[in-house]
């Protein structure tokens, strides 16, 4: 496995911490045109399979049968972190879909976000299924089910045709036989499939690009979906965390999943990218992305600045002193 450093820390001018990783871009032609280390890497998605997770939902009419608004809908896509309007959304929707809690195989969980974490133990308020971060992903995966005539017991087995069905939608858009696709168990305790991480890119360069899909209902399906995430972007996150902050930008698609997995894909530009820091760190993700985007001169100076605020290169203590550096070491060759 070929790996380059993406980040070091440093504090007082001593290297504190080193982050490797591969980044791959490709283009609309298919091919990688920025890489670092090996694009042939398989990688686990993670949450970043989650829009592709959630397509089933938009090429079906369950939006409309179960007057779903776009809001709502945006958290079939979601890791969302438990944020008030999150809640009221995935209360609505539990209301308005033909799901029972209990079915939900996600676990009993608090938010994300320590704020309504500590609000809710505070108030003696109990874990729920519907409070993990994935309960959107699950609320889909059922009602899919019952929509499809698909037994919901066991939906999140692998071989459950509705994991087989978003197995197919993923092989079509990754351009991965899916003999070749491998399939681990992901935090959720649903299916998570590892391929190349330039097939990754490829997937999400046709989220942001999807004249590149043959299929006519799933055009129209992913352009439904990434415009719900993008004018929906804190139901995808919340406030101040990368993806929403990515997503406020119209011409973007992204999202990242657990232990260092980040994929995004520019509309205009035509280019998707996937990366995967080895360390498992997310708190370096915006000085990658930031840099990515500096390195091929994209346009939206407002975006590269607020993906940098996110975590700014300058570390401080807890006084608010200067203490040290992070620095993106890595160059596209």
């Amino acid at each position: 496995m070929k790996n380059e450093i993406l980040i070091e820390e440093t504090r007082n001018g001593l290297l504190e911490n080193i982050h490797h990783g591969i980044i791959c871009g490709v283009d609309d032609r298919l091919e990688c045109v920025y890489k670092v280390g090996d694009e042939e890497q398989y990688i686990y998605y993670r949450s970043a399979s989650k829009p592709l997770q959630a397509l089933p939902i938009f090429l079906s009419d369950i939006l409309t049968k179960y007057n779903i608004t776009d809001e709502e809908a945006a958290l079939f896509t979601a890791s969302q972190r438990g944020e008030a309007y999150h809640i009221d959304a995935l209360e609505s929707l539990l209301v308005k879909l033909p799901v029972e809690e209990e079915e939900l195989y996600c676990p009993a969980s608090h938010p994300l976000n320590a704020a309504p974490k500590d609000e809710m133990i505070q108030n003696r308020i109990g874990k729920r299924r519907l409070y993990h971060n994935c309960a959107g992903k699950h609320l889909g995966f059922v009602t899919m089910c019952r929509e499809l005539g698909f037994p919901v017991e066991g939906y999140w087995e692998v071989n459950h045709p509705l994991q087989q069905y978003m197995l197919e939608i993923l092989s079509n858009l990754s351009e991965v036989p899916q003999s070749k696709i491998k399939i681990g168990t992901d935090g959720c305790g649903v299916p998570v499939f590892a391929i190349p991480l330039k097939n990754m890119a490829i997937t999400y360069l046709k989220l942001a690009c999807p004249d590149l899909v043959e299929d006519e209902k799933l055009q129209k399906a992913i352009q439904k979906m990434t415009t719900v995430m993008n004018h929906h972007s804190r139901i995808v996150a919340s406030d101040d965390f990368i993806c929403s902050v990515l997503l406020k930008d119209p011409n973007i698609v992204a999202k990242g999943g657990a232990q260092g997995v980040y994929c995004f894909g520019l509309k205009k530009e035509r280019i998707g990218f996937a990366l995967k820091v080895f360390s498992g760190s997310e708190n370096v993700w915006p000085n990658i992305i930031a840099s990515i985007l500096e390195q091929i001169g994209y346009s939206n100076k407002d975006t590269i600045a607020n993906v940098r605020n996110i975590n700014p290169s300058i570390v401080k203590n807890d006084s608010g002193m200067d203490v040290g550096e992070i620095i993106e070491v890595f160059s596209f060759k």
